[in-house]
């Protein structure tokens, strides 16, 4: 694979709380690892381990004590506005309407008004809240906030998105049709994207490829390539597979044996 078809690599990023002092914890340690262009990568570990942790490294949130993460070139700290993060919760603002909520990255970042309403009102057409322009968040279903706060993320045409757990708040029919929703706009926007998840079916049936990390501090102890790659496929029909269930068996059996060490929570 050339660095053309890679938009995000880590390089033996290693993260430590407290450092220098007698309550360090190493939360992350030496993990390389890629995001290839237009795909998804699910990372999954034991409870604990520090996936959120290097989430927010990914994301340039907190610094490294070692290594380096780069989106495009560009070290992550120069790289802003090149990578969106959609949270478990919309955090969408009460009082302002939907539109209002998914133009307020581009009113943060100086879009002149006019434009930042009409890529609103592009993605709510596209993407199934038309009608819902003037609503505000607690006339909407779950479902339809986290659309909302998807379209929020993609408005400013990141490179790479981040989406921490972003249906676990969900009940489990609603969690389903989202995932092959938010999986269909991801393709159909071109975006990269890397997901975090407790789910092992959500990370086989939405991703490309899935990290396993070891017990903290959080290493890389495998990665799977789907069965389906790069096919089109609706994650309610992955789960039909056989291949979704050996999968799933396989990486269950990777997180039941690691052991249980994280007796401080960090996610």
């Amino acid at each position: 694979m050339s660095a053309h078809d890679t938009v995000l690599t880590a390089e033996a990023a290693r993260v430590v709380y407290n450092e220098g002092t007698d309550a360090a914890v190493e939360a992350v340690r030496d993990i390389t690892l890629e995001l290839r262009r237009g795909e998804i990568l699910a990372l999954v570990g034991p409870s604990g381990c520090g996936k959120t942790t290097l989430f927010n490294a990914i994301a340039g949130l907190i610094p490294l004590q070692g290594g380096a993460v780069s989106v495009g070139g560009d070290r992550v700290e120069d790289a802003k506005g090149h990578v969106g993060y959609m949270l478990q919760k919309d955090l969408l603002l009460p009082w302002r309407s939907v539109i209002d909520n998914v133009t307020l990255g581009l009113e943060i970042r100086g879009i002149a008004r006019t434009e930042a309403r009409r890529r609103a009102q592009t993605l709510i057409d596209r993407y199934g809240l038309s009608g819902f322009e003037n609503s505000k968040p607690a006339g909407l279903s779950g479902g339809m906030r986290q659309r909302a706060a998807l379209m929020r993320t993609l408005a400013f045409e990141p490179e790479v998105i981040l989406l921490d757990e972003p249906f676990s708040a969900l009940d489990f029919q609603t969690r389903i049709l989202l995932q092959s929703d938010v999986k269909r706009i991801i393709r159909e926007e071109g975006r990269s994207v890397i997901l975090i998840t407790h789910d092992i079916g959500e990370a086989i049936s939405m991703a490309n490829r899935i990290v396993v990390l070891t017990n903290r501090p959080a290493t890389v102890k495998s990665v799977y390539e789907t069965p389906w790659g790069s096919e089109e496929i609706d994650p309610v029909a992955v789960r039909e597979r056989p291949e979704y269930q050996e999968l799933f068996s396989t990486i269950w059996q990777e997180l039941e044996l690691a052991p249980r060490q994280c007796e401080i929570g960090l996610t």
